[in-house]
């Protein structure tokens, strides 16, 4: 998220929610860019949805924080690395890093390079960067603030903005590189080694790769066996205070994650190939979900539960009938990282109970 410059209309939320519009959808291929910079209003990646006629608990909230390297390791530099823009970027030292998204910010900690962070954006809200100086204004990069703090070293994403800014930052001499977004589990290990090569960390890199695939597919294997219905499962961003109410088609970032944890995403199963649309009742009736998954701040925008089974439409499905509702935390959600593990096991057991 990560951390693009946000279109009109934005909500009035105090955290500063991004909030797409369905004219802005084609400018923001994947929202999961913008809706992972929504600061967290819980920890972890906690859930609320069991199945229906279960009694099993909720999953846990995990302690919001991420799990640097046991071993520090010391960057190699200068290297000269490709950034996603096209151009070539020199980094000479790695001593101030900004990273200018929530999930780079979480890579750079990750490796154990957190110490040398010298700000966040309003995305990285994990405890180890919660003290940080915040370099944004909203969702826009202020080049001052950046500048004044004498980084070494600036990470960005292709949707950071506004562009203007990230320009300025280059032209005082700063090397910036640009990072693709995530779009599934397939960005995870290439977005660690980008990072990690232009920090001279490439075996560190390495590690956290081996690291967060072992625990990715540790995970996997509480996904029950084939054989039974799969559950069907539609991604809704919410922003009640702005009333925004869209359904997540192909390109919201949420598939991989879903298809992963043996679900059917009905957006992207209805051929909605965008990344979101406007929810109808029509488009809800035939997904037909038996959950529907949000992230927390945006539940918590249309007043829980009880606010979303009156959206147009909601109630009137499967998962609004039984109000099985899978929750996961707007930081952590999309963020694709070295904690998707902990995401993808909030949706199983949210999915499947906890005997999953």
């Amino acid at each position: 998220m990560e951390t693009p410059r946000s279109p009109e209309p934005q909500s009035d939320d105090q955290d500063g929610a991004f909030v797409p519009t369905p004219a802005a959808s084609h400018r923001f291929p994947r929202l999961a860019v913008a809706v992972a910079a929504l600061a967290l209003a819980l920890t972890g990646c906690g859930g609320t949805a069991t199945p229906p006629g279960s009694s099993a608990p909720a999953a846990a909230a995990a302690p919001d924080r991420v799990e640097p390297l046991a071993a520090t390791p010391q960057p190699a530099l200068p290297v000269t690395v490709p950034s996603a823009d096209g151009t070539q970027v020199t980094v000479t030292s790695a001593d101030r890093v900004i990273p200018l998204t929530g999930s780079l910010n979480e890579i750079v900690h990750t490796l154990g390079l957190g110490g040398q962070v010298v700000a966040r954006d309003i995305t990285a809200t994990f405890e180890q960067a919660a003290q940080l100086p915040v370099v944004t204004r909203g969702h826009d990069v202020s080049a001052e603030s950046v500048l004044s703090l004498r980084p070494t070293l600036v990470l960005a994403e292709t949707t950071t903005g506004p562009a203007e800014a990230v320009q300025q930052i280059r032209d005082a001499g700063i090397p910036v590189l640009v990072v693709a977004p995530a779009k599934g589990l397939d960005d995870v290990p290439k977005r660690i080694d980008t990072v990690a090569a232009a920090l001279g960390v490439k075996d560190a890199g390495a590690q956290l790769n081996q690291r967060t695939a072992d625990r990715i597919a540790a995970v996997r294997k509480n996904v029950p066996a084939a054989g039974g219905k799969q559950p069907r499962v539609a991604f809704l961003y919410l922003r009640g205070t702005a009333s925004v109410y869209l359904l997540g088609g192909s390109d919201s970032g949420a598939a991989s994650l879903l298809e992963a944890a043996g679900a059917v995403d009905t957006g992207k199963e209805s051929g909605l190939g965008k990344d979101f649309t406007p929810i109808t009742s029509e488009a809800l009736a035939a997904a037909a979900p038996d959950a529907i998954l949000v992230m927390s701040k945006g539940l918590e925008s249309v007043g829980g539960v009880d606010g979303l089974v009156k959206i147009p439409g909601v109630a009137q499905t499967p998962a609004g009938m039984d109000r099985r509702v899978v929750t996961v935390d707007d930081g952590v959600l999309l963020n694709y990282g070295p904690r998707t593990d902990q995401v993808l096991s909030s949706l199983i057991t949210q999915l499947y109970g906890k005997g999953a």
